[in-house]
């Protein structure tokens, strides 16, 4: 068994692990997609602002003055930046200024235009103007929130004049755009460099992104609940298995006993001797109280299972069920016992006979499971509006692993085959049932060889 869950555990998890890799891979290569797309878009947009910051220098200088116009209209070259960033040469554009009239004729007009324009477009790429490195951020910053397309981004300036170096991101930055050339700086080029546009990329992977980690936690979570179902099913068969062979063991005593009883009044005179045949006859019938009483016991437990406990609430003293239950253990335990009891005087609402049941369960396991020879101190007083009681020894402990389990019904804590001590897991879970029933509180404190304290809260019903 032990093998096919571990086999069927690294069968799951490598499956899992194969899920969430690929998945994880999709995720991945989705976002180098994205991030791609965006230095495309932010080169675009570097692209689109250039050129409009050219054609606003050219109306700039095209602007006419005040004064008389005069017309006219001449082919000339105009550089223009495309979306590759090269650059193409456009024929004509149609000018006019406005000029003295008595300054010159009008052919002398139209030819003051022309030379205007060309010695414009000739000394842009022979001197050195200042570029306004803010003012281009901000119109750069505001085409980026148009696209949707905004990150933190820094402009460095780039000299395109002899050998081409590598481009070297800054520290911090993810994403650069390809060097731009500046129409009025022709030895000079303009790029962007971003930080990880993690917020564009959310924008663009939100749907997928949140698919993928809702099918990834759901696939987590089954195959964690199906491992949690298998392992809890293996252990309702061990403790099944571990009820079976101590009830079988629990049956078999008592049976064994007036059988041999029986055979000996039969065949071997006991009948003859009156002062036998009453000895055997209290045996038979001492076995048969507790056959009886182990079969009652288990019916009310699968009762209870079934219906709630039916309870007589009435005014009991903890006190003096703690003395009856304590003179009673004194003379039934086969061990020595040693109790220190301190019970406040107190009187509360509840069913007596379950209550009565509850501590002697709880004396009862503290005797069984421990040494030769054991101590047990009863403590109990009013608290916080209730009543508690705690039944502490100095037995063999519980480890902390079995700790949450030790109130289920017929669970006890795994030894193997061998039980020293022969039971069917059904008292603590009595216990439970009681104290949950009048709506208090259990508390288990264990530490393996230096024993248990199983303690209660009633609230003062």
């Amino acid at each position: 068994m032990k093998s096919r869950l571990r086999t069927i555990f690294w069968l799951m998890s490598l499956c899992m692990l194969g899920i969430n890799g690929f998945q994880g891979y999709w995720l991945y290569t989705t976002y180098q997609l994205t991030t791609a797309q965006f230095a495309r878009t932010a080169h675009e947009a570097l692209l689109t602002v250039l050129q409009r910051q050219q054609l606003a220098e050219l109306q700039a200088l095209l602007r006419p003055a005040a004064g008389p116009e005069a017309y006219g209209r001449v082919a000339l070259p105009v550089r223009q930046l495309d979306a590759a960033g090269r650059t193409r040469l456009r024929q004509l554009l149609q000018v006019g200024r406005r000029v003295p009239a008595s300054a010159v004729a009008a052919r002398r007009q139209e030819d003051s235009v022309a030379q205007a324009l060309l010695h414009f477009l000739l000394q842009s790429s022979d001197t050195a103007p200042t570029l306004n490195l803010s003012h281009l951020a901000a119109a750069y910053q505001t085409e980026l929130r148009l696209r949707g397309a905004e990150a933190a981004f820094r402009f460095d300036t780039v000299a395109t004049a002899g050998p081409r170096r590598a481009l070297v991101l800054p520290a911090g930055y993810a994403v650069q755009t390809p060097p731009v050339a500046l129409p009025a700086l022709p030895r000079v080029a303009v790029q962007a460099s971003f930080q990880p546009p993690v917020f564009y990329a959310l924008r663009q992977m939100g749907g997928l992104l949140a698919g993928s980690v809702a099918l990834l936690a759901l696939t987590t979570a089954c195959f964690g609940l199906m491992l949690a179902t298998i392992l809890r099913q293996k252990k309702l068969s061990e403790i099944r298995e571990d009820f079976v062979n101590n009830m079988t063991h629990e049956l078999k005593t008592p049976l064994a006993t007036v059988t041999a009883a029986v055979e000996a009044l039969q065949h071997f005179g006991a009948l003859q001797d009156p002062a036998k045949a009453q000895a055997y006859l209290a045996i038979s019938r001492h076995e048969l109280e507790r056959l009886s009483g182990l079969v009652d016991h288990v019916l009310h437990m699968a009762v209870a299972e079934r219906e709630p406990l039916q309870l007589a609430p009435e005014t009991v003293r903890p006190a003096e069920l703690v003395a009856e239950l304590v003179a009673q253990h004194q003379l039934t335990a086969a061990k020595a016992v040693r109790f220190a009891v301190e019970v406040a005087p107190a009187a509360i609402r509840c069913d007596r006979l379950h209550l009565r049941n509850v501590i002697s369960n709880l004396i009862d396991n503290a005797i069984k499971y421990s040494r030769d020879q054991v101590t047990i101190t009863i403590q109990g007083q009013p608290e916080s509006a209730g009543w508690r009681l705690t039944v502490t020894d100095d037995g063999i402990g519980i480890p902390a692993d079995y700790q949450p389990a030790v109130f289920d019904r017929f669970f006890r804590v795994p030894t193997g085959n061998l039980h020293l001590v022969k039971g069917f897991g059904l008292g603590l879970y009595y216990v439970r049932q009681v104290i949950e029933r009048h709506g208090g509180q259990l508390r288990l404190h264990s530490s393996p060889g230096r024993g248990s304290a199983f303690s209660f809260w009633l609230p003062a019903l």
